[in-house]
């Protein structure tokens, strides 16, 4: 049988999204009390990174940790990936040897080429066009708070990135609508945007966008790559800013999510981390609980 890959939302149904989003609270909670768990023993996860990052390593290697099996942290400099071995090839060779594959790269496609080869399940931990790990975080911590997102109102303030796109991929499978609200030139791709026109709705006042939402969210101006343009986003983003007032036109019970790292004074104000609303610490620890509940059902099939 063909392996379960996990490169976007979408590959899963949205049965299966809240199984595991169930089984990250019980992991959660399981966690917190004390037990050990052994069901990833003599299981082995290879973790390639092109991109830096703080949360998905931590999250993913103490994951695999805690369920009782091992994780390899592996570079370019590190692999033949490096060396321009064809994806192809580098994937046959490692899916041989381990139990599941997780990726952060740029370029989405390379996932999809890795995936294609792969006779081990295959998890995007990020790319230039999606991050659906982060939001089987954000859908726990919404869960945790306030029960099924199901028929809310969800609004992404800022750039139209890769988070964006996941948040939209989510509004479908989750079943809630989706306000963005972004500048001119900074949507998520169009494509996307026209295939999921029944629920996702572009506007430009941050305030219009804001009016009523149940949770609110965002993310850097200017994402890994795109260090060159910071300035000329930050001028263009200015308006778009998180702050207690943008906040204070939602709902009254709406809560605020950024999946880190934040730009304090930039995208958020110097003191929306410590909000009332912000869940955003709930979010970034969901990280490991939701990915090692992704694991067992990727790795185990349960």
């Amino acid at each position: 049988m063909a392996a379960r890959h996990f490169l976007t939302l979408l590959d899963f149904s949205p049965a299966e999204l809240d199984q595991v989003i169930d089984n990250a609270i019980a992991l959660k909670k399981s966690w917190r009390s004390g037990e050990t768990r052994d069901s990833l023993k003599n299981r082995v996860l290879a973790m390639i990174f092109e991109k830096a990052s703080t949360r998905t390593r931590v999250s993913f290697e103490a994951g695999m940790t805690q369920l009782g099996g091992a994780a390899l942290f592996l570079s370019p400099n590190d692999t033949q990936l490096g060396r321009g071995e064809p994806i192809e090839d580098s994937s046959r060779v490692i899916s041989s040897m381990v139990d599941a594959v997780m990726i952060r790269t740029f370029e989405h496609e390379k996932i999809e080429r890795f995936a294609s080869t792969s006779r081990v399940p295959v998890i995007n931990a990020l790319t230039d066009q999606f991050h659906p790990c982060q939001l089987l975080a954000d859908m726990q911590a919404y869960r945790e708070r306030r029960g099924s997102i199901r028929g809310a109102t969800v609004t992404w303030v800022g750039d139209g990135n890769n988070m964006c796109a996941s948040y939209i991929n989510a509004a479908e499978q989750f079943g809630f609508d989706l306000r963005i609200a972004c500048p001119e030139g900074y949507e998520p791709d169009a494509k996307l945007l026209a295939e999921n026109a029944e629920r996702v709705t572009v506007i430009r006042e941050p305030e219009e966008a804001v009016r009523g939402a149940h949770l609110v969210a965002t993310d850097v101006w200017a994402s890994m790559g795109q260090e060159d343009e910071q300035a000329i986003r930050a001028r263009n983003f200015a308006p778009y800013q998180v702050n207690p007032r943008l906040m204070a036109m939602a709902d009254p019970d709406a809560i605020f999510m950024h999946c880190l790292p934040a730009h304090r004074g930039e995208e958020i104000s110097e003191d929306m981390l410590d909000h009332k609303s912000a869940v955003v610490w709930d979010e970034a620890e969901n990280r490991l609980h939701a990915q090692k509940a992704l694991l067992e059902f990727l790795i185990l099939g349960a």
